[in-house]
């Protein structure tokens, strides 16, 4: 099934069941308010929004269909009592290292990075993304996330793995001009990882089919840049580490609640074991400026290509292969921040 929070005013919004086509919903507030209320006892509800998804394809439930629109869903969940975002595309790291000339651990390949991102408030998926200033560096960064039901401290792996209950997509909007001073301090990101964005609709996992292994989406992220191609790559693709990994790790030495989110980082794909090429040259393109920023670093010693500017315009989608969208698009404009 596919689930939204449509905006109603509220900080949280209002639970709405999507159909399989992603043209209509239907109210489901009756069975719980809001997404994080189904979320703390899935258990119980999980099993009535299944009924109230099947009464709806088959047309026969009384609850009326409404025109889906939108630029009136909130993310998901509005806001998330965690936002933890790994970095499981060994790739990506490698070639952020590689155009700074620093050597790469060897336990990046073993043991996962990851950041607490803020989750007091989340974008919309076609909420602007304001900010005051372009020297910031913004980015957008094509990602797959899940949202968790309760995780145990120490959770194995196949804990970890059935404690995912929905699945999304991001765009984990960060502002490269900001980032080194703040990792120089020791102590982290803050101030360049703003407000993330998140995909109209989760789905659950049964809704991808074979496209989803328990871990792993294996379909192509579609990142657009003004409306041309500039990432096809597959997300099931040189995932270094899959989802059951990222949770689990996530879950080490605390337990996660309900709703809590969890992110891939940026999908990164190689080409012939070396740094992939635009979609434009038959490549699988990137999922984030920095990435082809550092590639023509690396090539031709300084970057060329300009981080996002006001008026750019950003989309991230994914197709089932039926070539139908599955989550919906994030489709967001950068405005400049007038405060």
């Amino acid at each position: 099934m596919k689930l939204a929070t449509l905006k109603n005013g509220t900080r949280d919004g209002q639970l709405v069941l999507v159909t399989g086509d992603l043209s209509h919903y239907v109210d489901a507030s009756a069975i719980a308010p809001t997404l994080q209320a189904a979320l703390d006892d899935w258990a119980i509800v999980a099993p009535r929004l299944t009924e109230l998804a099947d009464e709806t394809a088959a047309g026969s439930s009384i609850a009326k269909r409404e025109a889906l629109d939108t630029t009136q869903l909130h993310s998901p969940l509005p806001r998330a009592f965690q936002w933890a975002d790994g970095s499981a595309y060994v790739n990506h790291v490698e070639l952020v290292r590689k155009a700074r000339s620093a050597e790469m651990p060897e336990t990046f390949w073993t043991d996962p990075l990851m950041y607490q991102g803020g989750s007091d408030r989340f974008l919309g998926p076609r909420d602007d993304i304001a900010m005051a200033d372009t020297a910031w560096g913004i980015d957008m960064e094509g990602e797959i996330a899940v949202i968790t039901d309760d995780v145990p401290m120490g959770a194995s792996l196949d804990q970890a793995r059935d404690a995912i209950r929905l699945i999304m997509l991001v765009n984990d909007v960060s502002l490269r001009g900001l980032i080194p001073g703040e990792l120089a301090k020791g102590f982290g990101f803050f101030q360049s990882k703003p407000s993330s964005a998140f995909s109209p609709v989760a789905v659950t996992p049964d809704e991808l089919g074979d496209a989803w292994d328990g871990g792993k989406v294996h379909l192509p992220l579609n990142v657009d840049l003004n409306g041309k191609p500039f990432g096809r790559a597959n997300a099931g693709v040189d995932m270094t580490f899959d989802f059951a990994q990222l949770v689990a790790h996530a879950a080490r030495t605390r337990p996660l609640g309900a709703g809590s989110v969890v992110g891939s980082g940026t999908v990164s794909n190689k080409l012939d074991g070396g740094p992939g090429k635009p979609v434009a040259e038959g490549g699988a393109g990137y999922s984030c400026i920095a990435e082809i920023r550092m590639i023509e670093t690396i090539e031709t010693g300084a970057a060329k290509t300009p981080f996002l500017q006001f008026g750019d315009r950003v989309k991230i989608e994914m197709l089932g292969k039926d070539g139908t969208s599955i989550f919906g698009a994030i489709d967001q404009t950068v405005t400049q921040y007038k405060g």
